[in-house]
């Protein structure tokens, strides 16, 4: 077997220059000449703009130049869209919502970009941008998505018919209707899922550098996409082709979906450098991370599901309203699209009536960030299975196996139009229960009381959806036999550069050290779509695949020329190829090294050895159980995880050590959600009150316990490697094992319902408003 090979634990090569101080992140780089930006933010949520005076900054020491929306219109610099609205898929129109680089005569959230200003340092930068002064006509605000549906709540887009801005729909309503006639036992819920910020460790970034020589634009950056955000500047922003634009991303600091997107400041850092001729830098801070990052969640959901006389569910109906914010930012469709369709979840549902609205508020946009609707519909799912568990006194576990769709089922397709390929769902929640010590629990639970704690559990069921859209990659070896993967993706805390080399050289058979990953730039890789949603390896494994069967096609043709046989009589395996029949072998990495040879090939191989490959979407289902065990001290209200199991089916696992740590990435994010993070605005005036880490509380490794992990794979059949997606799976399932078991611990004070974050003072005020009267 090869140690370095498929479903190894390797270490990851990337982590030496991490964790010795040798990474590139965008705030490392520095070009000559180089300016610094600065941005002017609204301090009003709704407000017109009558005037800006940037006389007294352009005066200030160092400063270059103040960029306004006045002179983007100008200089017809335009704006970003939104990558696709419903209508696009065959849905009723939306407002398709404009995000121009400046405000012009409006602001529509506080910390709307409204100038920006370039100067010799950071420091001039900042100071002068104190000295643009705006003045502002001051109009209404909705910040609530409740409030911007009520009948006369003011517009954030006036020409738009309402705050709506686009609406879906998944289901049948009369099926759903008779189901719930039929009913013997309905359950009801009404839930809220906090708005988050995706806080990476490395806050967004970009330098811009114009080259008047050839009009053409380089970008530094730290995103997610670089071939996305070249195509959006070029087309949208600047009106001119793809080929006069270069995008670098190098180190990215996380990303975890926020950064997948395209902003403003990275089409004004090279505006600012062309008016200039210099090229300009500008560094997010913190806070203003805050306030212009893409949000993530925001979604108020009322909704019930229909039960028979034996627990089995017949219909579920839901309506929810999803805060996106001030615009249709990016790929602000997919969590509400995912939200919806991954409701049934791993249930065999006969019918669902599931509708949603995008609502406009003055607030920062909500776009994708990690799971992209999955862990509310998960959130949404898994509360109002264990409500019904409760009404019909059945085990948590028992009203989940009654409702599992079967292997024998499979491929299922949902009422929502998910295909679900392969799956044991009963199998993976025994194996969890028993990972978890459930028959233990009631010794546990009897300890806590002894020292005066509640302790609870919660169990779920989650399923998600990954693979989307298509991609390339490419394989080539240089003239010492060394490879190059060429990726169209891009790791940013994945680990791509070990496990693509894991595949290759299982595939290959060379050397796992000769392998080395390019990504990143769009002069290097001719095109790529990014790493999101989990779909890098599901779809990155056709493509390399078919590059690897490309190169192993040629290999046989100049294989057979140096050992004087027949192509058809070469085999390849072992990373060599070997006349069938003889002892006679040749290895690939020698005849690699000989395709580069100045003459004696034979024609119509060209030179050198390289293949390469695309890939379709390789949809597929990433699957699990989650059993979380909480201890409540119910005289303040903290809750601590003491336990936390979770058994996962994410097909073929490549490299368990990688899969562990995405896993447990995505626990910590999800539990930061149900116990503590929370993005909050000022109700009346729109602004940002956690504006800061002071105010917005992030977990820490001491609020988790050692998680107890563990895989239980069905392989996937929509690609050659049969992997499912892995980076979002603990995201999606933590928050509702987290609730369900805070409830469960509260229950026998008679607490019944609680929104995240559980946060101390939430669960204390529930305990008190459950007590009885005096």
């Amino acid at each position: 077997m090869n140690k370095f090979g498929i479903g190894q634990s390797v270490t990851r090569v990337e982590d030496k220059r991490f964790l010795t101080g040798s990474g590139s992140y965008i705030e490392d780089i520095d070009l000559p000449r180089q300016a610094y930006g600065a941005l002017v933010l609204s301090p009003h949520a709704h407000a017109k703009i009558t005037g800006i005076d940037t006389a007294a900054a352009l005066a200030a020491p160092g400063v270059l130049d103040v960029l306004t929306g006045a002179q983007m219109i100008a200089e017809k610099i335009g704006g970003l869209m939104p990558m696709f609205m419903p209508e696009d898929m065959g849905g009723p129109k939306g407002m398709r919502t404009p995000r121009t680089l400046l405000a012009t005569d409006k602001v529509r959230h506080v910390g709307d970009r409204v100038a920006f200003v370039v100067a010799a340092t950071p420091e001039q930068a900042r100071d002068a941008a104190e000295l643009v002064e705006v003045s502002y006509e001051s109009l209404p605000a909705v910040i609530a998505v409740e409030d911007a549906v009520k009948d006369g709540a003011p517009r954030v887009w006036e020409e738009w018919t309402s705050n709506v801005a686009f609406q879906l729909m998944f289901g049948d309503k009369a099926a759903t209707d008779q189901g719930f006639a039929n009913a013997k036992h309905v359950v009801s819920l009404r839930l809220v899922n906090n708005r988050l910020a995706a806080n990476p460790m490395e806050n967004r970034g970009a330098i811009g550098d114009y080259h008047a020589g050839d009009d053409s634009y380089t970008l530094y950056t730290s995103t997610q996409n670089p071939h996305g955000t070249r195509g959006a500047l070029a087309g949208l922003v600047f009106h001119k082709p793809e080929t006069q634009f270069r995008v670098v991303a190098r180190d990215v600091g996380g990303g975890f979906g926020m950064k997948g997107d395209t902003y403003p400041e990275e089409g004004l850092v090279l505006w600012a450098a062309r008016r200039c001729g210099r090229p300009v830098k500008w560094i997010s801070s913190r806070s203003e991370a805050m306030l212009l990052d893409n949000h993530g969640r925001d979604q108020v959901i009322d909704g019930k599901m229909a039960f028979d006389e034996n627990g089995k569910i017949l219909a579920i109906q839901a309506h929810s309203m999803n805060n996106i914010g001030c615009c249709v930012s990016g790929a602000a469709v997919v969590p509400v699209v995912g939200a919806l369709q991954m409701i049934p979840g791993v249930y065999a549902t006969p019918a669902v009536f599931l509708t949603a609205g995008g609502i406009f508020t003055n607030t920062g946009p909500v776009a994708p960030y990690r799971g992209a609707g999955r862990p509310e519909a998960a959130y949404f799912g898994e509360r109002l299975l264990d409500k019904a568990a409760q009404l019909l006194g059945l085990d948590p576990a028992e009203i989940r196996r009654r409702n599992f769709v079967s292997p024998q089922a499979m491929p299922y397709h949902t009422p929502t139009h998910a295909s679900y390929d392969g799956g044991n769902f009963e199998q993976t929640m025994d194996k969890c229960l028993e990972l978890a010590d459930w028959s233990g629990f009631a010794q546990r639970r009897a300890a806590s009381e002894k020292q005066g704690k509640l302790r609870g559990r919660g169990l779920i069921y989650y399923i998600e959806i990954c693979g989307i859209f298509n991609d390339r990659m490419e394989l080539r070896f240089d003239p010492s036999g060394g490879v190059s993967i060429i990726s169209g993706l891009f790791s940013h805390g994945q680990g791509h550069a070990t496990t693509f080399a894991q595949i290759v050289s299982d595939w290959l058979g060379i050397p796992y050290e000769s392998i080395r990953l390019i990504q990143g730039d769009t002069a290097q890789v001719s095109y790529g779509r990014g790493t999101y949603a989990s779909r890098s390896v599901a779809i990155a494994g056709g493509a390399l695949r078919e590059a690897a069967d490309t190169i192993i096609e040629k290999g046989k043709k100049l294989a057979a020329h140096m050992m004087e046989a027949a192509p058809a009589d070469v085999a390849f395996g072992d990373g060599k190829f070997e006349i069938a029949g003889t002892d006679k072998s040749i290895g690939l990495v020698e005849v690699a090294r000989a395709s580069f040879m100045p003459m004696g090939l034979p024609p119509g191989l060209g030179i050198g050895l390289e293949g390469i490959g695309t890939s379709a979407p390789a949809q597929n289902f990433p699957n699990g159980c989650h059993v979380c065990e909480v201890e409540v001290d119910p005289e303040t209200g903290v809750v601590e995880i003491d336990r936390f199991a979770v058994v996962d089916d994410v097909g073929t696992v490549i490299n368990p050590l990688i899969c562990e740590g995405q896993i447990s990435g995505g626990l910590a994010q999800g539990i930061g959600q149900a116990l503590m993070e929370h993005v909050v605005y000022d109700k009346d005036s729109g602004q940002l009150l956690s504006g800061s880490l002071n105010d917005y509380a992030m977990p820490r490794a001491d609020d988790f316990p050692d998680f107890a992990m563990a895989f239980n794979s069905t392989p996937c059949t929509t690609n050659v490697l049969g992997v499912k997606g892995v980076g979002e799976a603990g995201s999606v399932g933590a928050p509702p094992a987290v609730i369900n078991a805070i409830l469960d611990a509260l229950r026998p004070l008679g607490v019944t319902a609680l929104d995240m974050p559980a946060t101390p003072l939430r669960v204390w005020s529930a305990i008190q408003a459950a007590r009885p009267a005096a």
